[in-house]
C-alpha cells in the first residue's frame, strides 16, 4: 500500500480524499494547518473504521513543511503520493483587491504547492517512483474571470508548472496530474467573499456583487466532493491519468466552451449568457 500526504483536509476535497486513500488501505497523513479543525475528519474515520495520522501543517511556513514532511518520512518512509489541495477561493477586483490580500492567496495556492513539491521530490526522483496530484480548477483552463482574477493566476500558474515539472520528471518515471474541479459544494466559499477583498465601497461593487452571486450560487450548489476524491485516487493509480483531467460535467463542458470560443472576445459572448441565465442581467454601476 502507498504512503500518500494530502494538505489540505478539514473539510471537503481534502476530507473526503483521505478517506478514499484510507479506505483502500493506504498509509494516510491528512494535514491542516489548524488541527483542532480535524474532529470532522477523526468522527468520520472513526465510524468508518479507517486509520488516518492528522499532523499539523501550513503550506505558507517553509519550516513547517520541510519539519513535518521530515517527521512522515521517519516514520512511515518513502511519500508515494503528493495531494496538494490546500488553497483558497477569495477574490476582488484587479485594481482594488488589497495586495496583502492577493500576495496570501498565492502564497497558499502557489508557493505553498511548490514547497510541497520540492520536499517530496528527492526521494521520488532518487526512487524513480512517486506520484504528485495538484488540485487546480477548471479556472485553469479557461479565460480568467472578473474578480477572480487572483484565483485564476494562481491556478493557471500552478497548472504552467506542473506542465514544466512532468516534462522535467519523465526521466525519473516520477507522474504528474493536475486535476481540476469544476463547481462542489465545498467550504471555498467560506473565504471566497469578494466584498470583503476590495469591492465594498468601490465603482466595482454592484457588477463584483453581481458576479460573486454566480459564483456562490454555483457553489452552493455544486456536486458531492466525494467525486473529486474518487478522480484523485484514481489518478494516483492509473499512469494513463492524463496531466489535465477535469472533474464534474460542468467543467468538461466550460473547458470545451473555452476551445470553442478561440479567444477572449469568443469566451466572453459565450460565457456571460450563463452568467446572467443564473442570476440575471449584469448591472450597469450607477455614474459616479
Amino acid at each position: 500500500m502507498a504512503v500518500v500526504l494530502i494538505t489540505g483536509c478539514s473539510t471537503g476535497i481534502g476530507l473526503e480524499t483521505a478517506l478514499a486513500f484510507a479506505r483502500r488501505g493506504d498509509t494516510t497523513i491528512a494535514t491542516m494547518r489548524n488541527t483542532a479543525k480535524a474532529d470532522a475528519l477523526k468522527k468520520r474515520a472513526a465510524d468508518e473504521g479507517v486509520d488516518i495520522e492528522i499532523e499539523a501543517l501550513d503550506v505558507v511556513d517553509d519550516y513547517s513543511v520541510s519539519s513535518t514532511v521530515g517527521k512522515i518520512l521517519a516514520h512511515h518512509g518513502p511519500i508515494d503520493v503528493l495531494v496538494n489541495n490546500a488553497g483558497v477561493g477569495f477574490g476582488g477586483p484587479v485594481e482594488t483587491m488589497p495586495i496583502d490580500a492577493a500576495r496570501s492567496l498565492m502564497e497558499t495556492n502557489f508557493w505553498g504547492a511548490l514547497r510541497m513539491m520540492r520536499a517530496v521530490l528527492p526521494g521520488m526522483r532518487d526512487r524513480r517512483s512517486g506520484v504528485i496530484i495538484n488540485v487546480t480548477s477548471t479556472a485553469a483552463r479557461i479565460p480568467g474571470t472578473p474578480y477572480e482574477g487572483m484565483y485564476a493566476a494562481s491556478k493557471h500558474g500552478l497548472g504552467a508548472l506542473s506542465e514544466s515539472l512532468a516534462t522535467e520528471l519523465m526521466p525519473f518515471t516520477v507522474r504528474v496530474v493536475c486535476i481540476e474541479p469544476g463547481f462542489f459544494s465545498t467550504a471555498i466559499s467560506d473565504t471566497s467573499n469578494a466584498i470583503e477583498q476590495g469591492v465594498d465601497g468601490t465603482a466595482y461593487e454592484v457588477d463584483g456583487t453581481w458576479f460573486h452571486g454566480f459564483m456562490t450560487q454555483s457553489v452552493e450548489g455544486g456536486a458531492d466532493p466525494s467525486l473529486v476524491a474518487d478522480a484523485i485516487v484514481g489518478a494516483a493509480n492509473d499512469p494513463n491519468t492524463p496531466l489535465h483531467t477535469t472533474v464534474g460535467d460542468d467543467a468538461a463542458l466550460f473547458v470545451e466552451l473555452a476551445t470553442q470560443a478561440g479567444s477572449w472576445e469568443g469566451w466572453i459572448a459565450m460565457s456571460m449568457p450563463i452568467v446572467e441565465a443564473a442570476v440575471g442581467p449584469r448591472p450597469i454601476p450607477p455614474a459616479k
